[in-house]
């Protein structure tokens, strides 16, 4: 039987494990079971993959990603590694097919989605195989508050009572210390090892921007930072993912809605385009997302506010899996803080309370003078981290002012109009009486009697909105559910009264982040960006090979080679297969299927016969 680490460099073509990779896999290996947090891109897929292949029998992954099985399942197999799904996209045929694979011991690894286990039948299935591992993926589906909760993750607490002797593996890469616990309580997994990598991802550039124009400032963040590169834009609605891909394809950037609202067939058909085609970006709901493996999502852009620090961790990690160069961009503004605080007012109190923190939590992080990469890391428990030079707030440091007379006077707006109008009004009406704008509404309520109309104009209409905006995030203001009213909180008092000093952050004037380098015909090339000029033209090649190659196949080009490896193919350009297997990432399968044509795409009609050395290699 292979060690892990001839698995890894046999069957993935990686000649060392990644930090923190091994002990997992080795605790897993000798029928321990193990929690594992570690971020997007950190390797986790390896953790059960590799247990899998190690010990005897077939290796059942749960995983919530019915749409994205058959890819997971095409990745594996282009590895040599013999991996079937069972859900409710196949015909009965082809889950009889795979049924019996299963119990031949013809499988390595089988994935199943959660519900499946609440089927009689699949548990007999199980029950008449022999399993290797357990491995639970996106395991912060189970915690009941967290952003993606599926109660059937709920029933998963089974398997330790019907296969006590398999070890169980948990992995997901976003949870807090509360979210940890609550995995570990739900799946029962108290006495399980537990292993936290760190979340970092410092290939991440966090940028978050006051919303004035969120079309405008999408395009040209788009334009000037990720011209041809994929991507991915959340908005709130349906509704504004529709309208932002449209007014995306009228301005000539490829791009595609996808929200529960549309049918399954074109979900998946824009989910598969997605996956398979560079340059195409995806508007979405938080609908979209969770487990998507292309590793060259160049950006995930923001245009509404995420409902918490989990949710929004857990987007804009979709973003560089490959570790190179990506960003995370939002626009926000005042609309998403009222709009929110409302919202966060539903339903009974324990929701209520819950929803605060994490829009309380949401909201610092928008409104930071500091590193905001600290302050993520800090929310998921990880303390003492040092400011990253590479979010918004590092690179220009944002000032902060006194605004405690301005926050004096919209409180006492707001005071003012309930008191001696026994009336409540929304932001626009305040900022109007702020002012000294004699509007229609003024005007019919008599507001510009109000003593305190007029005494704003040191500032400016948008000048307002940002104060407003900052007073409601630090809780100085709150929101009424019904109609978005301002109303005072308990902590304005102290303001009012001069016994609370109120700082700001005034946002400064930041520019874009232009590309440094873009290939012929204007497609953008970041990948070959760091490579000498000969060798990022031998990494197009490669590019366009595995394109082409991707597309006969009917596969995502990465399930082929990923970036990373053609990188150092076209740097080291491998004269022999016998070299070409020493780059990282081509394994045995990749070599003998692939190997031939990689070094015809980079000789040419002078690539050399298979070595002798090379031959042996492939057997």
């Amino acid at each position: 039987m292979d060690t892990p680490t001839e698995v890894l460099h046999r069957v993935f073509g990686y000649d060392s494990f990644r930090a923190g990779q091994q002990e997992i896999i080795d605790h897993v290996v000798t029928g321990g079971d193990a929690l594992v947090l570690m971020p997007t891109g950190g390797g986790k897929s390896l953790c059960y993959q590799i247990p899998a292949l190690v010990r005897k029998g077939v290796g059942v992954v749960i995983s919530p990603l019915i749409a994205l099985m058959q890819d997971q399942v095409d990745a594996l197999r282009a590895l040599g590694v013999r991996a079937g799904f069972l859900n409710s996209t196949q015909s009965l045929d082809e889950r009889q097919l795979v049924e019996s694979e299963f119990l031949a011991g013809e499988l390595d690894l089988l994935y199943l989605a959660p519900e499946r286990l609440r089927v009689d039948a699949t548990l007999r299935l199980l029950g008449r195989g022999d399993i290797s591992v357990f491995a639970i993926d996106e395991a912060h589906c189970v915690a009941q508050w967290g952003h993606d909760f599926r109660p059937d993750y709920l029933e998963l607490s089974r398997l330790r009572e019907l296969w006590p002797d398999v070890p169980r593996i948990a992995l997901t890469a976003t949870a807090t210390p509360s979210t940890h616990a609550e995995i570990s309580s739900r799946l029962g997994l108290e006495q399980a090892r537990h292993f936290v990598a760190s979340f970092d991802r410092p290939n991440i550039h966090y940028r978050i921007t006051s919303k004035s124009e969120p079309k405008r400032q999408l395009l040209e963040f788009l334009r000037t930072e990720h011209p041809d590169e994929s991507g991915i834009v959340y908005c709130l609605s349906r509704s504004s993912v529709e309208k932002i891909a449209e007014f995306l394809t009228d301005n000539g950037i490829a791009a595609v809605p996808y929200h529960a609202g549309l049918d399954a067939r074109t979900r998946a058909h824009h989910q598969s385009r997605f996956l398979r085609e560079d340059g195409l970006i995806v508007v979405a709901t938080i609908a979209f997302g969770m487990g998507i493996d292309k590793p060259d999502v160049r950006f995930v852009a923001h245009l509404d506010l995420p409902k918490s620090l989990e949710g929004y961790y857990q987007e804009t990690g979709r973003a560089g899996r490959d570790g190179m160069p990506a960003t995370a961009w939002m626009a926000y503004g005042l609309n998403d803080v009222v709009q929110h605080r409302r919202m966060a007012m539903e339903g009974d109190d324990a929701h209520r309370r819950r929803q605060v923190l994490h829009l309380d939590a949401m909201l610092a992080l928008c409104e930071t003078v500091g590193c905001r990469r600290m302050m993520l890391l800090d929310y998921f428990g990880q303390k003492g981290s040092q400011p990253c030079g590479n979010c918004d707030t590092c690179q220009t440091p944002p000032e902060s002012w006194d605004g405690t007379v301005p926050a004096q006077k919209v409180l006492s707006t707001v005071l003012r109009l309930l008191r001696e109008r026994r009336q409540k009004f929304g932001v626009g009406q305040v900022v109007d009486i702020l002012l000294g704008k004699k509007t229609a509404k003024v005007l019919q309520h008599g507001h510009e009697t109000l003593s305190v109309f007029g005494v704003g104009a040191d500032l400016g209409n948008a000048e307002w909105h940002g104060v407003v905006r900052q007073l409601l995030a630090q809780g100085l203001l709150a929101v009424e559910s019904d109609y978005g009213a301002l109303v005072l909180t308990d902590d304005s008092a102290a303001v009012l009264r001069g016994q609370r000093e109120v700082r700001l952050r005034r946002d400064a004037h930041r520019p874009a982040r232009a590309k440094t380098a873009s290939s012929a015909g204007g497609k953008s090339a970041q990948p070959a960006a760091e490579l000498p000029a000969e060798a990022a033209a031998v990494f197009e090649r490669l590019r366009s090979w595995r394109g082409a190659t991707a597309k006969e196949q009917g596969v995502p080009a990465y399930v082929i080679f990923h970036d990373a490896t053609l990188r150092e193919i076209a740097t080291q350009a491998p004269a022999s297969l016998a070299e070409l297997s020493n780059v990282n990432g081509v394994g045995e399968n990749k070599l003998a299927k692939y190997g031939e044509q990689v070094l015809r795409t980079l000789h040419g009609d002078d690539a050399p016969p298979p070595s002798e050395e090379g031959e042996q290699t492939l057997l």
